[in-house]
């Protein structure tokens, strides 16, 4: 009798965020491959960012996120089933069922939300009416019709329960490949929930090793890949199969008509047939599994795509994407280009560029000149020149395409005392004067802020506050239009934050002025942010600190700075900050991101991996593109963009884009878009006639929005009207028409 898997939710099939389609982009790498299947002459992947579709005919990809409908993130297993439904399993439990004829998805959510504690799925496989899931806790049998979970088995045998299970498929009898040998469900067992309807085959029962990768059919005979060979069933344990294999590391086996291939530590592939084993060919980098198609040769799952062997011809099968789902700092030129570092010393691998939806890869293999790939913090001059820091060997500065390296030996800036050479620039940032300042982590000399003037000439500052303590750590780096430089010192014995002002004068260090700010909530600092006003927001392990009257660190001999605290945002352990063009505040937490207005006073938005396309919770990074509102936040599982009202307001009207027109109204609400506003425009809506309707401003970006109401909430009636945008002061005017049909 079948039985429910007790332990598990109530089966869900759900379609993920359809409100906010288009409003919402994931970017993943997808080049590292778990998995994969050829089906309705397509290659479908399951990588570590998603799922994506190859259409071998023309060449293109479609890929499969969170956006699209899939609740897993890194997929780990795929198979089709017998109606031609993709299923993707992924590391977490989720679920996830492509029809690829209506393009949608259902997710089966059991496993996820499970108690759980490893719930990797390790392969899928159908088999008739059943598609049979490994997991990292048993064995989980799934309707494909109905698309419910029926049946989960823990124990096997005399294995503790929840053993990990690799690998399982159904012949006459379910077969599973485990750490611990090969689990064999017994002939006319029914109660498959019970132990003793299962044997486990042990290297006591004739296997050369209990590490279990794969089972397959070949012939009449079942057999076993493991690490020390290849072992077939014959009926009471195992015995040997192929003996010029015993003691090869076989990862996997597929069997094609009536041959079989074989995999040898994931880089040499082997036939076999009518007693003849042949090497047929050695992939470059080790691959996770093998599959022969007779349309598209020789396949293999690598971290560099699925590598395709037709013709004597090798290609890389991955859609276009970032290099790796390392994401460390953002930062969005005028150009509308996303620059993205991915890590300091051996983590990362590069830097990257987003433009159109296309992604390039910087990196020593593809450009020699960068001499190495930790490059991890972004600044985006407003002249269009993007620099970028390395950690160890300076920086790249970034201009029309043309890259240049910048080193301890050009900047004059010091390194870290144990090798002067190594120069980490962990923040940049522009003065009023244009001049470009930097940020050096650890410098020998403690000279940790220098000064690249306009006419070439490099200085360098030591910091008073700091020049008599060791400060081994400098992070981030913002200028407020006092020309004060705030700074992150995270080193846990001198930790907190730090201002600086050279008063103008960068041969002169008496009259510079700097000190730690004290009062603080606490003086382990993440984030620093100047807003639009001058305030300075600082984020900290205890939430934001708000600083004020700035101004005195330049005008007074004893500055008077007032802190205050965002009551909606205590005890956040805050990452990062975005000041948009509206003013207003994007929060990266570990819980997820917060959007708040001017002043902190009102929580506007909270986005996070249960109620939006959120990969995860912990939010590392945020950049904005102030001339599409598009805001990208950078995660430890992927990036992501929303695209937002925030734009930046336009210098002069240069004529109204109102949108849509006709504009349909309805008791429902919808919005009529009014762009191309300069800042504190006033906004006043009338008939053709010059009544006037409805007047209000603008939320003091590009963009403003009207609900088709007159200034009594009602809805106004069909016809033309006309939209007039001016400036507070009247000196500025533009206007437009639009066609209303109320419903």
């Amino acid at each position: 009798m079948k039985k429910i898997f007790a332990f598990l939710f109530v089966f869900t099939f759900s379609f993920n965020f359809p409100q906010q389609a288009g409003n919402w982009k994931i970017y993943t790498s997808m080049r590292s491959i778990n998995d994969f299947i050829v089906s309705n002459n397509s290659i479908w992947g399951a990588s570590t960012g998603g799922a994506f579709q190859y259409n071998p005919s023309d060449g293109t990809y479609r890929k499969f996120t969170k956006v699209e409908g899939m609740t897993g993130i890194n997929i780990t297993a795929t198979t089709v089933d017998n109606s031609g439904k993709i299923w993707f399993g992924s590391s977490n439990g989720a679920l996830d069922v492509l029809n690829p004829i209506t393009n949608q998805f259902g997710s089966i959510l059991d496993i996820l939300n499970s108690d759980k504690s490893n719930k990797q799925i390790n392969s899928l496989q159908s088999s008739g009416d059943t598609i049979i899931a490994a997991t990292d806790f048993g064995i989980t049998l799934i309707d494909p019709k109905n698309n419910v979970l029926y049946d989960t088995f823990f124990k096997f045998d005399y294995l503790t329960s929840n053993s990990q299970i690799n690998f399982a498929v159904k012949y006459d009898l379910i077969y599973a490949a485990s750490d611990n040998g090969v689990i064999i469900q017994k002939t006319g067992s029914t109660n498959l929930s019970a132990p003793e309807s299962w044997t486990v085959y042990s290297t006591n029962n004739g296997l050369p090793s209990n590490n279990i990768y794969k089972i397959v059919k070949y012939g009449n005979s079942v057999i076993a890949a493991s690490d020390k060979g290849i072992s077939k069933f014959n009926g009471l344990g195992f015995e040997t199969y192929i003996p010029q294999m015993i003691y090869y590391n076989i990862t996997d086996l597929f069997v094609h008509n009536d041959t079989l291939f074989i995999l040898d530590s994931g880089i040499n592939v082997y036939s076999f047939a009518n007693g003849n084993l042949v090497k047929i060919y050695s992939f470059p980098s080790p691959v996770n599994n093998i599959k022969i198609d007779s349309q598209y040769g020789l396949l293999g799952s690598s971290s560099n795509g699925i590598i395709q062997i037709k013709n004597n011809q090798t290609s890389n099968i991955f859609p276009n994407g970032p290099y790796a789902n390392l994401f460390y700092g953002l930062g969005v030129d005028n150009d509308g280009t996303l620059w993205v570092g991915t890590g300091t010393d051996v983590s990362g691998v590069g830097f990257y560029s987003l433009h159109n939806d296309y992604w390039t890869n910087y990196n020593m293999s593809s450009n020699p000149i960068l001499p190495s790939n930790a490059f991890f913090s972004i600044y985006c001059e407003p002249d269009n020149i993007t620099y970028i820091g390395n950690w160890g060997q300076g920086f790249a500065r970034i201009t029309n395409g043309n890259i240049s390296i910048f080193s301890s030996a050009i900047t004059g800036m010091a390194g870290i005392p144990i090798n002067p050479n190594f120069l980490v620039v962990t923040g940049f940032a522009q003065d009023s004067k244009n001049n470009l300042w930097f940020l050096n982590y650890g410098t020998a000399d403690r000279k940790n802020l220098a000064v690249l003037t306009k006419d070439s000439t490099y200085y360098h500052f030591l910091v008073p506050a700091t020049s008599s303590i060791d400060v081994k750590s400098q992070m981030d780096l913002v200028i407020d239009q006092y020309d004060t430089k705030w700074y992150i010192s995270d080193d846990p014995f001198n930790g907190g934050l730090i201002y600086f002002n050279e008063n103008n004068t960068f041969n002169d260090p008496s009259d510079d002025k700097s000190a730690f700010v004290q009062n603080l909530n606490t003086d382990v600092v993440n984030s620093i942010a100047v807003d639009k006003r001058g305030d300075l927001w600082v984020g900290t392990s205890l939430g934001v600190n708000i600083i004020t009257n700035t101004y005195t660190i330049a005008t007074s001999q004893t500055p008077q700075l007032s802190i205050s605290s965002v009551f909606i945002l205590r005890q956040q352990n805050i990452n990062c900050i975005l000041v948009d063009p509206l003013n207003q505040k994007w929060v990266g937490t570990n819980q997820g991101l917060f959007l708040v207005d001017q002043d902190g006073t009102n929580l506007l938005a909270v986005y996070n991996s249960q109620n939006s396309p959120l990969l995860s919770d912990i939010i590392q990074n945020l950049a904005i593109d102030q001339n599409t509102g598009t805001v990208y936040a950078s995660t430890n599982a992927g990036l992501i963009s929303l695209k937002t009202s925030s734009v930046k307001p336009v210098e002069s009207f240069s004529g109204l884009r109102i949108y849509p027109s006709p504009f349909i109204i309805k008791s429902v609400s919808n919005t009529l878009t009014i762009d191309g506003l300069i800042a504190n425009t006033d906004i006043k809506i009338l008939t053709i006639s010059g009544k006037l309707v409805r007047q209000f401003s603008s939320p003091g970006g590009r963009v403003a929005y009207w609900d088709g109401r007159n200034d009594a909430g009602s809805l106004v009636n069909s016809g033309i009207y006309i939209i007039v945008a001016y400036d507070t002061e009247g000196n500025s005017v533009a206007s437009g028409k639009v066609a209303i049909l109320r419903q």
